[in-house]
This record gives C-alpha cells, sequence and structure tokens, in this order.
C-alpha cells in the first residue's frame, strides 16, 4: 500500500507535439524531450532539455530542427550529450554546455530516423532505426556510422540494446518481425514474426537476459523468450489502438 502523500504534479508546456522523454543517467533532474510540430506530420523539430525542480520544471537550452524530432537519447559516458532522431533521416548531437549546437549532424539514412538508443553496457556506441529499412550503428567519436543492418523489409520502428550484454540488441518492424542482433555480425541471429501486423516498439526485460516484450498494430503487447520462439510467453490485450511505445 502506497503511503497517503500528497501528490503533486508539476507541468511544462512544450510548444510542439512530444514524442520522447528521457531522464539524464547522470542527473537526476535533467529530463530531455524530443518534440514536432503538427504531430510530426510536417514541420519543424524541437529538443528540449529540462531541469525537473521540486514545484516546477525550467527549460534549461532548447534546440530547433528543420524537420520533427521522433526520438532523443542521452550518453551514457558524457553527462553533457545527448543525441536526436529526425524526420529528415539526420541524427543530431547537441552538447547542453556548447554555444555551437549541434556538434554533429549524422546524415546517411534516406527516410525518417524514427528511434536512436545508446548502449547500456559498452556506453560508446548508439543505434538508430529508420523508415528506410535500415538500423545504423554509430560511434560519438566517429563521423560515420560503423556499421549498417539491413535485413528488415520495411521501416524499422524500435531498435534497442540489450540491459544485459554489450553487443545485442533488438528491433522491431512494419515487416511483422522482431529481430535479435550481434553488433560484430551482418546478420540478425534470430527472427520471428512475432504479430499480424506492424511492430512499432520492443523492449527487454531489464531482470530477465532472454525475455523482451513487443508492442503493435493489432493493439496486442507481446512477451517472448528469446531462447524457445515458437510461440510467446504471453499476450496482453486491452489497448483500444496501436502500442506505440512501451518500458519493460
Amino acid at each position: 500500500q502506497f503511503p497517503s502523500v500528497p501528490l503533486k504534479m508539476v507541468m511544462f508546456k512544450t510548444e510542439f507535439n512530444g514524442y520522447s522523454v528521457e531522464f539524464s543517467p547522470f542527473e537526476a533532474n535533467l529530463l530531455a524531450c524530443a518534440t514536432s510540430q503538427y504531430f510530426g506530420i510536417v514541420g519543424n523539430g524541437r529538443q528540449y532539455v529540462l531541469d525537473v525542480k521540486e514545484g516546477e520544471i525550467q527549460r534549461i537550452a532548447s534546440y530547433d530542427t528543420q524537420d520533427g524530432l521522433y526520438d532523443c537519447a542521452w550518453s551514457e559516458e558524457n553527462e553533457n550529450v545527448l543525441v536526436s532522431a529526425s524526420g529528415d533521416g539526420s541524427i543530431k548531437m547537441w552538447d547542453i554546455h556548447s554555444e555551437d549546437n549541434p556538434i554533429r549532424s549524422y546524415e546517411e539514412h534516406t527516410h525518417e530516423a524514427y528511434s536512436v538508443d545508446w548502449n547500456l553496457m559498452s556506453k560508446d556506441t548508439f543505434v538508430t532505426a529508420s523508415w528506410d529499412d535500415s538500423i545504423k550503428l554509430w560511434s560519438p567519436f566517429e563521423d560515420q556510422s560503423l556499421q549498417t543492418f539491413t535485413e528488415h523489409k520495411y521501416c524499422v520502428y524500435n531498435a534497442i540494446w540489450s540491459p544485459a550484454q554489450n553487443d545485442v540488441f533488438a528491433s522491431v518492424s512494419g515487416d511483422y518481425t522482431l529481430k535479435i542482433w550481434n553488433s560484430t555480425e551482418p546478420h540478425a541471429r534470430l527472427t520471428v514474426q512475432a504479430h499480424e501486423y506492424e511492430i512499432l516498439a520492443v523492449d527487454w526485460n531489464k531482470y530477465d537476459e532472454f525475455q523482451v516484450v513487443t508492442g503493435a498494430v493489432d493493439k496486442t503487447m507481446k512477451i517472448w523468450d528469446i531462447r524457445n520462439t515458437e510461440r510467446e510467453v504471453a499476450t496482453l490485450r486491452g489497448h483500444t489502438y496501436a502500442v506505440r511505445a512501451l518500458s519493460a
């Protein structure tokens, strides 16, 4: 039972529509928020860095982009750095203490970059997923991607690192599949036709390195054990719209 402590909600109103929020892994009060004008259909984007203090949320910085922003992630090794995934396919890197931003703009994806995730284990790489059907592996110290993964047959909506293995990540796509990859290999180690509709989201169970959960246009979430994918561990129903985001 929760203690009977009065709850106080604090709110910050962004000018554009929010797509992604991420707390800093270094400072508990810092929050990054990626936003898009007109729900990301057309228009500009804005990356916010917010200070969540007791009783209020203050803007520390904001960075405008020519296209909408769909996702953001903090660096796991530099407390000042974050990256954003943009609707023009570019990946923007920001330094909240720099006067010259973005400090990098990676422009290899040919369609919308929809997902970005920083490696929790090795801390020196991140992956991006794009509607150009590809996933790219990046280092913040290199000007070009380290690897491109191209097995998906349609838009890749989400790619996320394993919290337990530093070279392993999962991806999901509009081709109805879940794939498990090792970043040192060009081909997926595992492919599962996880839903009968487009899959929009995936996450790892942070307490079980062999378990992932997927969310799809069919309004369901499915839990998978990647050691035995003949059928899902469980199917979770109840949503009335597509499952576009989840956290395990």
